[in-house]
């Protein structure tokens, strides 16, 4: 089994209440906010190294994260940091993850070239000339893998960990089985 690098957790939730950003933006220490540039707040913790985005409907949305759990315990710092301020949160945000980026190295070089024509035309996209990986798209799970010459691969679209385990070791098989990975 490869080993699998979670390089990014986005995910969002809902504070259950309208949120005066420019209030929010005054208690929290380093909150940015510029409402004719992005609608959203923006407030970035350092431990977990993560960015929330805070917007007036009461959605917020957790990026940067490494696993779901540093997402959860940025949101509660946030959400900690807000009620501190003053305003109510009525609910307990239920965390949805969005997105999660993760990177794995399948241990040797690899042909592009190969790999495009025996994965098929319908699920790859591979123009070097435009970027130096070749794009693959998974119906099950539904994530797009990019692969490089290297062997190096980045897996995007999942929603769960196990999602990218899968496509890892999916396409780990599928070029073993045309005999293009040792």
């Amino acid at each position: 089994m490869a080993v699998i690098k979670i390089e990014n957790v986005v995910a969002s939730t809902s504070l259950g209440t309208e949120l005066d950003l420019q209030a929010i933006v005054l208690a929290l220490d380093g909150a940015e906010y510029d409402p004719e540039q992005f609608p959203g707040l923006i407030y970035r913790l350092k431990e977990p190294k993560t960015a929330t985005l805070l917007f007036r409907s009461g959605k917020a949305v957790c990026t940067g994260g490494k696993s779901l759990e540093q997402v959860e315990i940025a949101i509660s710092k946030v959400v900690k940091k807000i009620e501190a301020a003053g305003i109510v949160i009525k609910t307990t945000p239920k965390i949805e993850v969005q997105n999660i980026v993760a990177s794995s190295d399948l241990g040797a070089k690899i042909n592009l070239n190969s790999i495009a024509i025996s994965l098929g035309l319908e699920k790859v996209e591979y123009e070097p000339e435009q970027f130096p990986g070749l794009v693959y798209r998974l119906d099950s799970p539904k994530v797009v893998v990019l692969l490089f010459g290297s062997g190096k691969l980045v897996c995007t679209g999942a929603r769960k960990p196990e999602d990218v385990e899968i496509a890892v070791d999916k396409i780990t098989q599928e070029l073993k089985a045309a005999g293009l990975l040792a």
